[in-house]
């Protein structure tokens, strides 16, 4: 029994790289049920290879679609996503994927939008520091109550790259940090 837990717990994951680190995506069937950066707090233990001729189509469309994103052409996902969590992270992640590109909110905002109070905001991190898949369901637009960055299980400057990148900086030379928003606030243009 204990041998078939440790199988199962090693999970079939492909490995792409982009302008802020490998990747690692992870597919159950035809839905994505892991995006994860390489080393990140978090990362399952997954089986590696590379993506060739033998990846789900969903991992190949994952790829593709990260690309334009971090060229800055994609701004929305279209990718059949499978989530595992508690009911109470499923919610959470929904509402992470409401969050437009190129806004932000807070912890608290998203706790009161689901109708919970501010002393929930504290749960509402850590359901999104679980979140399966990075940048497809938009964790990195959470920033803290005071518009600071805060939180990111692939680490703040990660966080700060991507916020960057979708208020018009290029990838490759992510550095300036986002300004701090509003809920749902537009960025700047």
């Amino acid at each position: 029994m204990a041998a078939r837990r440790k199988e199962s717990a090693l999970m079939h994951g492909y490995l792409i790289t982009s302008p802020l680190g490998d990747i690692a995506l992870r597919a159950d069937g035809n839905a994505l049920t892991g995006l994860f950066f390489v080393g990140q707090k978090f990362f399952p233990a997954l089986a590696l290879g590379r993506l060739d001729h033998g990846a789900p189509s969903v991992v190949v469309q994952a790829r593709k679609q990260l690309a334009a994103y971090f060229d800055g052409t994609l701004q929305a996902f279209d990718l059949p996503l499978r989530l595992s969590g508690t009911a109470f992270q499923l919610r959470v992640w929904r509402e992470l994927s409401a969050i437009p590109y190129g806004a932000v909110t807070s912890y608290g905002a998203i706790a009161a939008r689901m109708g919970l109070g501010p002393e929930h905001a504290r749960a509402v991190g850590g359901a999104i520091g679980r979140n399966p898949v990075s940048i497809v369901v938009p964790c990195h637009r959470v920033l803290a109550g005071g518009g600071g960055l805060a939180g990111y299980a692939a680490g703040l400057g990660r966080k700060q790259a991507l916020l960057a990148l979708e208020h018009g900086t290029r990838a490759p030379e992510l550095a300036r940090p986002a300004p701090p928003q509003t809920p749902y606030a537009s960025t700047p243009q």
